[in-house]
């Protein structure tokens, strides 16, 4: 039996048969009209609000991502809501092109202090609402069907009473049937069509219906219905302005704000990363990025996100989860090792491409620079990580290209490392963790003096290099020298007169490193054994043919 059997506790709030929808066959194919409400519904979500000064610089922030809707307080609830909305007006803050939004329950005394507020403005959305639902009806108001309805109707008609006719002009009206989600969906349209024919609308003004989702209840697709059934029965449609306002109880809240833009909603408000009552507000980055994803221009500006974040993180005293989508911390970060190497290809491949080629690089659905975020911190390093991640970092971040061949070896170093840490290994310490195993190993095998002298027309093949020095093999000292067809081939021919390992080169490899003076070569070598055991080794030096002896040399103090 299960252990959380709902024993009829719980209930489907569906209540909507709709088998006309429409909405599963489109597509969002530009963006909404957005409105911020991060300075009211998000202010009053934080453990501490903000006080005035940093809401005008929250305000400023919101401007310049390019909100030109904005709720801005509900003034008649405190003296500091008040005074920000005055500040607003009276210090010239608000752009032209930007409109404040205010917030008000429909009653008489908070309706005219929000209209007092509001003096001066050039442009203003008031923003009434009465909750509606079966629940607030039944227990917060205790009132029927048609006395909740009239508290809408009256607190419209107040409203209008307040406003001269030149305020008229300026103040448009949104109002919202609170707890839409959970209200019957006839009635709310019902409610909505007495507002909307108490404030006549004047010739070319529209009317804003919010419906939020102010506990999300059900799915999203049922959300996407009754959009679209209201959208299909309110009457004088083409000047309504279908706005959401999605809340996140059941972690869905984009995805309903998603389909209902797809369901034939105009309008989204929503605040930055999500903040807002209990689990939040729906988060506007996130589907504003989701659109910027599918090639669509979201009309907001998140370049900076990074920047952005900071900011938010210091007006709010708010964290943003790392694996928030697009801003969090890790959102461009691999730990798999498969994901590591498919990451790695496709950003190689991308340096050969136009800039503004289709982006198709695997496991990252945007280019990061897009968003103000870099390339470093794609592919971080734990136990988990595989053979291409170590390497795109030695790549990426020191110029060291090792060949795939011996990524293996790598791979195997830095897990052994990772897992006897326990944690994350950064940049430094990878890095640091191949000049140990390669270019300074230690081992059976040293130089203690070499030279080289370079033969000319001495062999079949043009010039011949002599290689001649001291080496120690576990300590003892042997003279060597021999002749090969370059440094590297005479180097591993004089060894066999010592008593290390006789082995073969079966891989070579090598690129420069550093610019100008600083140049340097690096090589890496692969040597097999007579037994058939392979080592790889690593040499860096100012001289391409010191490099590959240095490597020989690295291979064999691989062998224990």
């Amino acid at each position: 039996m299960s252990g959380m059997n709902p024993n009829g506790k719980y209930g489907s709030f569906v209540d909507l048969d709709f088998t006309e929808r429409t909405w599963p066959s489109k597509r969002i194919t530009k963006a909404p009209l957005w409105c911020s409400v991060d300075l009211r519904d998000g202010n009053q979500a934080l453990v501490n609000p903000m006080g005035i000064d940093t809401k005008l610089a929250f305000f400023d922030l919101l401007v310049k991502i390019g909100f030109k809707e904005i709720e801005v307080g509900f003034p008649a609830a405190s003296d500091t809501e008040y005074d920000f909305c005055r500040r607003l007006i009276e210090e010239n803050h608000i752009p032209d092109d930007v409109t404040i939004q205010v917030l008000c329950q429909a009653r008489e005394k908070l309706v005219k202090k929000t209209v007092e507020a509001l003096k001066g403005c050039k442009q203003a959305i008031f923003h009434i609402y009465n909750s509606t639902s079966p629940a607030q009806r039944k227990y917060t108001f205790g009132k029927s069907k048609e006395e909740i309805k009239q508290i809408a109707v009256e607190g419209v008609r107040c409203i209008k009473s307040c406003l001269s006719e030149e305020d008229r002009k300026k103040i448009r009206i949104e109002y919202s049937p609170e707890s839409f989600s959970m209200t019957e969906i006839d009635y709310a349209i019902e409610v909505c069509e007495a507002v909307k024919a108490e404030w006549d609308l004047l010739p070319g003004e529209k009317i804003i219906m919010n419906l939020p989702t102010t506990v999300e209840c059900y799915t999203p697709n049922v959300y996407a219905d009754r959009i679209e059934y209201f959208a299909k029965h309110i009457s004088d449609r083409e000047n309504v302005i279908i706005s959401t306002h999605c809340h996140n109880d059941r972690g869905t809240g984009v995805a309903s704000a998603e389909l209902a833009l797809l369901a034939g909603a105009d309008r989204t408000e929503g605040c930055l990363f999500g903040n807002g009552e209990r689990t939040g507000n729906l988060d506007i980055v996130n589907v504003a990025l989701n659109m910027f994803s599918e090639g669509i221009d979201p009309e907001l500006d998140f370049t900076n996100l990074p920047e952005i974040a900071e900011l938010y993180n210091r007006f709010t005293g708010m964290e943003i989860n790392p694996r928030s989508p697009w801003a969090g911390e890790l959102v461009f970060t691999a730990f798999s090792g498969s994901h590591q190497d498919a990451i790695r290809k496709g950003m190689a491949a991308r340096t050969k491409m136009d800039k503004n080629a289709l982006w198709d690089v695997p496991y990252l659905l945007i280019d990061p620079h897009d968003i103000g975020r870099q390339y470093e911190g794609i592919i971080r390093i734990n136990s988990q990580s595989g053979k291409g991640g170590a390497a795109y970092i030695l790549e990426e971040k020191y110029g060291l290209i090792l060949p795939k061949a011996m990524h293996p070896a790598l791979g195997d170093i830095i897990k052994t490392a990772a897992d006897k840490a326990q944690r994350e290994l950064q940049t430094e310490e990878i890095y640091n963790l191949f000049v140990k195993q390669w270019l300074d190993a230690k081992g059976n095998l040293s130089i203690v003096d070499l030279s080289e002298t370079h033969l000319e027309g001495s062999g079949t093949s043009g010039e011949t290099t002599m290689c001649r020095g001291v080496v120690t093999w576990k300590g003892e000292k042997f003279t060597i020298g021999e002749k090969g067809n370059g440094p590297l081939d005479a180097f591993s021919s004089a060894l066999k007169s010592t008593p290390a390992p006789a082995f073969s080169i079966t891989a070579f490899h090598e690129h420069s490193v550093g610019t100008g003076n600083d140049t340097s070569a690096v090589a890496y070598v692969q040597i097999t054994c007579e037994d058939g055991q392979q080592y790889w080794g690593a040499g860096k030096s100012t001289s391409v043919g010191r490099a590959g002896i240095d490597a020989v040399v690295s291979a064999l103090n691989q062998i224990r």
